[in-house]
């Protein structure tokens, strides 16, 4: 007879209960993680420019990050076979997450949240595109239905539309190509030392905006994310600098935490709760900023979150090695 547990199931099946809770412990707590970074960056855009807020956060998060990715594989496993493509996709990331963070300089946080989490549709797409995987007409539906909540919140041609929402809908786009190419790296490559790789192109890009826009010679306050693009760099309080570095160790522990969530339980049960992110979105907006999305802005985020929830499901149901079991949504951003 199997070993039974207080709650009366098998021990095996306790057991894989036990590891898919974990799994989705670490994975809500990561999110929780890195949505303080959000908070972050928002606030400092108002006084201090992208780069310089990106090549500090990055200098704090390069010991981090080194570390675990030694710690995960030792020296040798530093050394990547593949350095290019890895240089390649933390190109992406880069400019993934500058668009992201420039978006939200400018939009209401939650909204934002939600523009981004038009990557699953993306992937999916892409995954068509480049990988030649089969997409069946539930998830084809889905993505239909996904981007035309995206018309609904951006509404463009309106006077309520904002560039900025652009910013966010290509930060789901590039980041969901960079996943697509973490599938082919993900064979040979572990996710800390795509983080580590990633956040030196981070470091580097930050340093070569400073270069060009650190004088503030372009600098323009007409749009909040211009103003983050191109403002001057500037000698950052005490209070501002520690909120800046603090980002740097928001992104080892959050990638601590999710690279532990795929690791303890599959991909397709921990990545809807990256969802959550959404929830923190209004949370944080509302005590921060008093922000709160309106009636269609809310009914847009409904579509897209159902759209992107309707895609994982049934890529759970269909069973085959996939991109979200081999790949896994990893939200590397912000590291």
């Amino acid at each position: 007879m199997a070993e039974s547990t207080r709650d009366g199931l098998p021990g095996v099946a306790a057991a894989i209960l036990d590891q898919r809770l974990k799994g989705i412990g670490f994975l809500v707590l990561g999110i929780a993680v890195f949505s303080i970074q959000d908070v972050i960056l928002k606030l400092v855009s108002d006084a201090y420019p992208i780069h310089q807020a990106m090549t500090i956060r990055s200098l704090t998060a390069m010991p981090v990050l080194l570390a675990m990715a030694l710690f995960d594989g030792g020296l040798r496993g530093m050394v990547s076979k593949k350095p290019f493509a890895l240089l390649g996709r933390g190109l992406i990331m880069f400019t993934a997450y500058t668009s992201y963070y420039l978006a939200l300089a400018a939009m209401p946080l939650a909204t934002c949240i939600a523009l981004y989490f038009t990557a699953p549709l993306f992937i999916t797409v892409l995954s068509v595109l480049l990988l030649k995987e089969q997409v069946g007409p539930t998830r084809w539906s889905a993505v239909a239905v996904g981007f035309l909540g995206v018309l609904i919140m951006v509404r463009p041609g309106t006077e309520v539309f904002d560039w900025a929402s652009l910013l966010a809908i290509y930060a789901g786009l590039s980041y969901g190509l960079a996943q697509v190419i973490a599938r082919k790296l993900g064979a040979t490559e572990r996710s800390t030392v795509m983080g580590f790789y990633g956040n030196g192109v981070f470091l580097m890009g930050g340093l070569i905006m400073a270069g060009i826009l650190g004088g503030g010679d372009f600098a323009s306050e007409e749009h909040k994310s211009l103003g983050f693009l191109l403002r001057g760099w500037a000698t950052p309080s005490l209070r501002d600098l520690m909120l800046m570095m603090a980002c740097g160790v928001i992104a080892g522990l959050g990638l601590v935490f999710l690279t532990q969530a795929y690791r303890v339980a599959p991909a397709n049960v921990v990545a809807p709760f990256e969802y959550t992110a959404l929830i923190w979105g209004v949370i944080y907006g509302w005590l921060i900023w008093q922000e709160l999305p309106g009636p269609l802005t809310w009914l847009g985020i409904v579509i897209v979150i159902g759209a992107g929830l309707v895609v994982l499901y049934r890529e759970r149901q269909i069973g085959a090695p996939t991109l979200w079991r081999r790949a896994g949504w990893r939200r590397l951003r912000r590291r």
